[in-house]
């Protein structure tokens, strides 16, 4: 038995679409019940199927990523989202493994050929961006090492284990940026180590590390 969000919109806050709104609960609950499933939570809400920035989808999506509900019942795909907005949610809903019905379709959700054709290429792309990231990460790290980078020997703490490391080393960001690597590199490289970091934080990071040192030569010429 699947725990299913019952999913209601429309575009606008008139009067008449109030009624649209009670209408769909009642199909989809009709729905849910027929399928032998129950309804873990109904979310209404009144706005644009172009924009993705919908307080009750994004309820909706947190519940089922969260494995607190299973499948998201809409009365058609057009109360899932228009044009981009649609597909990039559908594309998440696919991501997190979660089942779509409709009651247009008395059940499981059917994308049209041009959607179904859409959410592939998505998935090809993201599936490319994947790689070139990882290739990056080991371009980055085989360059360091090329360069007498030694990370089992400068980094500290590395029987953390899996633990997410939030601090960025700028003793290491200062090694390798005196090895010749670029900011691109370095933080290509310190991701392959477990740091969460871009190359934007790199570089202001390494900025402000000179700015300081400066500053120190400072005081110490005066």
């Amino acid at each position: 038995m699947k725990k299913c969000i019952i999913y209601c919109r429309v575009s606008t806050v008139k009067e008449s679409q109030q009624s649209s709104l009670s209408r769909q609960e009642e199909e989809l609950k009709k729905l849910v019940e027929e399928k032998g499933d129950r309804v873990y939570k109904t979310i209404k809400e009144e706005a644009s199927g172009y924009t993705v920035e919908r307080e009750g989808l994004l309820e909706a999506l947190d519940d089922l990523s969260e494995g607190r509900a299973d499948a998201l019942c809409v009365q058609d795909d057009t109360r899932i989202g228009r044009g981009n907005a649609k597909i990039a949610i559908l594309h998440q809903l696919h991501k997190q493994g979660a089942e779509v019905y409709s009651v247009r379709d008395g059940g499981k959700l059917q994308l049209s050929e041009t959607d179904s054709m859409l959410m592939d290429i998505i998935s090809v792309v993201e599936e490319y961006q994947r790689k070139i990231h990882n290739l990056k990460i080991q371009r980055g790290m085989k360059r360091a090492v090329e360069k007498g980078y030694r990370p089992e020997k400068n980094l500290k703490n590395m029987d953390q284990g899996g633990r997410d490391r939030k601090e960025v080393p700028i003793e290491e960001i200062v090694n390798l940026r005196k090895r010749d690597l670029t900011f691109h590199e370095i933080a290509a490289t310190l991701r392959g180590l477990g740091f969460e970091v871009s190359k934007a934080t790199v570089h202001r990071r390494y900025v402000e590390y000179i700015k300081t040192e400066n500053q120190d030569l400072e005081s110490g010429e005066k």
